[in-house]
């Protein structure tokens, strides 16, 4: 996705939605945040050419005189399994405008042809925020595995993104993992700017040993603070994952908060396997800020 700035205040909201069980827990984040932002809400669900064309290319293995028949066949199978998807695809984003509606925002409602990250990229001028679930029809749910597809629109999206959980509850409650780095800085200004944010208790979580850290702290609970936002600030040692984790559960956090990207030891969250451990294991939404 290109270089844009991070946020659209006149966006919309934007929820993609498959066929998984994740879908009507993305409805009913997107339209909360679609009411807290007081911004339109569009579902779109996108046919991906390679996961309902042909199984495989008979081509060069048919037998002179049976090819033509066969491969007049196989375009006629092909078509009708397209007129299938797309009628799939209709039905499956009018029952995810019911979920919205459940959830008190009207919904639009798009179907497109293409993969998943370069149609939410084409679309992104005029996003908002980003909804997704944290996996997709094709993931491998007996092994716990994220969805390739999740992974790869956090890593491009340049706008705002919320990772649904399982299960939809109401937000009440947010923590913002902080530790001074420009993107969770920019995390927290977009707290601070969100009407997102708006009648939420707030927490600011900042892991780290030092004590020379205090200071950024300080600075990001001051922000939050001259917003009219604030938060309960706390500077805990160990191990992200783990301080974090233990946050959310005790706390009874349901948003958290992150910078996407980066080296330092809360970004390290978003990356590699320390990333997969903690989004795999976090039963909340995760919204991830560039």
């Amino acid at each position: 996705m290109s270089e844009i700035e991070t946020t659209n205040p006149h966006g919309k909201v934007l929820a993609a939605i498959d066929e998984s069980v994740y879908t009507e827990s993305v409805c009913r984040h997107a339209a909360w945040a679609a009411t807290q932002l007081a911004a339109p809400l569009e579902l779109v669900h996108v046919l991906d050419r390679g996961l309902h064309g042909p199984a495989v290319d008979l081509t060069g293995n048919l037998v002179l005189g049976t090819s033509e028949a066969l491969l007049a066949e196989l375009a006629e199978l092909d078509e009708k399994r397209g007129r299938l998807a797309q009628e799939r695809g209709r039905l499956l984003l009018e029952q995810g405008r019911s979920f919205a509606a459940q959830g008190g925002a009207e919904a639009t409602a798009r179907l497109r042809h293409g993969g998943l990250v370069d149609t939410l990229s084409s679309l992104e001028q005029e996003v908002r925020l980003f909804v997704l679930g944290k996996r997709g029809e094709n993931a491998d749910f007996a092994k716990g595995h994220l969805g390739s597809q999740m992974e790869r629109v956090a890593r491009a999206a340049r706008r705002p993104l919320l990772v649904a959980s399982r299960e939809f509850r109401p937000v009440r409650r947010a923590l913002v993992a902080f530790d001074g780095s420009e993107t969770t800085r920019k995390a927290v200004g977009f707290v601070a700017s969100s009407p997102l944010f708006k009648g939420l208790e707030l927490q600011l979580v900042m892991v780290a040993d030092d004590d020379r850290d205090a200071a950024q702290l300080d600075w990001a609970r001051q922000v939050l603070a001259e917003a009219g936002r604030p938060a309960e600030a706390a500077r805990i040692a160990g191990d992200p994952e783990a301080v974090i984790s233990e946050r959310v559960s005790q706390a009874g956090v349901d948003l958290l908060v992150m910078g996407a990207y980066g080296h330092s030891r809360i970004r390290q969250l978003i990356v590699g396997s320390t990333t997969t451990a903690m989004l795999r294991s976090c039963r909340i939404p995760v919204l991830l800020v560039r």
